[in-house]
């Protein structure tokens, strides 16, 4: 066969095209002063990641808005939603956006409604994608939300948990099979477990209601092990996970563990957690210690054992994000306005120093979109 030399520059140019794909990186922020942070942001922002060697490519802010402190990408492809995490002296509530994403990435916004409370903190789409929770930091208050064919939201449910005085309901995750809800809330120390109706939106208590962790750990963000027969729960104010054994009619504390080296006595408050696609790691951050805690799963038992303490090279790495083939991390510094990034060994779940961090202003949450 004949190959002239233009036919092999677009069969090079093709390859490496292939080779170093670009996935979109929607990046949260804070946009002004608040009590524990100086935004500096404009809004949400975009970055690019090189698939093949973990590059982050910063490019630009694509909605302006204020306090996108947590972006959620549908799984389809079709929308990107982000709170406006405001204050009583802000507005009369904090909001939820929907916005459209087109091919070039950039967003187009379908609308906003109210989150019926202040300080929305996280997003979550149930396993169908036809509706969308999302937790209030004040008030005890989680909404759920029907999504329209468009991308934009109706008001589906509103719930409220005990003691709204002192509540800090801060994330929400649904099973795989789309059953059951599991909400932590920070500031009474339970994660509250719900059945979950995909054919209507609702969510109703189950018979056991809550599982009440150890007193003052603040439980933030929740993980499932991969095949569901654990959990773990990362705990802000003590700096912990605990590790919970899922049954039938509630769940059980079978390990507490710090994220935080034993020789470390600063301040510190846990942060985010995630499972690598693996199953065999988990991560958390650590805000004052600066690091990111890697773990081992005992695929057995569910425990965790430690591997180590990475340090983010920047001041207060809050939610981070795992790329979806399992191979580099990428952590917010807040207060530094850098996201750092590490190679994952998938051998062992130790990270590896990899680029040096790249500069966006006020970033808080890191979130991969389907291309």
């Amino acid at each position: 066969m004949k190959i002239t030399l233009i036919s092999l520059a677009v069969i090079l140019t093709t390859t490496c095209a292939a080779q170093h794909a670009e996935t979109p990186v929607y990046i949260g922020t804070y946009t002004k002063k608040e009590g524990h942070v100086d935004g500096k942001a404009k809004g949400i922002f975009l970055a690019m990641q090189d698939s093949e060697n973990g590059s982050l490519h910063p490019e630009k802010t694509v909605a302006k808005i204020t306090n996108p402190s947590f972006v959620k990408a549908s799984r389809d492809g079709k929308n990107l939603y982000a709170v406006s995490e405001l204050g009583g002296g802000d507005a009369e509530s904090g909001f939820i956006y929907s916005f459209k994403r087109n091919k070039d990435n950039s967003l187009e916004e379908l609308g906003r409604i109210s989150t019926e409370s202040f300080a929305p903190c996280h997003i979550e789409l149930d396993q169908t994608e036809k509706f969308v929770f999302v937790s209030n930091y004040m008030g005890g208050v989680v909404l759920v939300y029907k999504r329209g064919g468009d991308g934009t939201l109706e008001k589906q449910q509103k719930i409220q948990l005990e003691n709204p005085e002192a509540s800090h309901a801060h994330s929400v995750s649904i099973t795989s099979d789309n059953k059951s809800a599991y909400i932590s809330d920070l500031g009474n120390d339970k994660i509250w477990i719900f059945n979950f109706d995909a054919k209507t939106g609702k969510l109703n208590p189950k018979e056991k209601p809550f599982l009440e962790l150890e007193k003052g750990s603040g439980p933030r963000h929740f993980s499932f092990s991969k095949d569901e027969k654990f959990a773990f729960s990362m705990n802000e104010l003590n700096s912990t996970l605990s590790v919970l054994k899922i049954e039938e009619d509630g769940m059980e504390i079978i390990q507490n563990i710090s994220t935080l080296p034993e020789d470390f006595k600063g301040e510190n408050s846990g942060a985010d957690i995630h499972l690598h696609p693996s199953g065999q790691f988990v991560y958390s951050s650590n805000r004052g210690h600066n690091s990111i805690a890697a773990f081992k799963v005992d695929e057995n038992t569910g425990k965790l054992n430690v591997i180590g303490h990475y340090p983010t090279k920047g001041e207060t790495p809050r939610n981070f994000a795992i790329s979806p083939e399992g191979k580099f991390l990428y952590a917010a510094n807040q207060d530094t306005s850098t996201i750092s990034s590490f190679k994952v060994n998938l051998e062992t779940g130790e990270l590896g120093e990899h680029l040096l961090p790249v500069e966006v202003m006020s970033p808080v949450c890191v979130e991969f979109a389907e291309n």
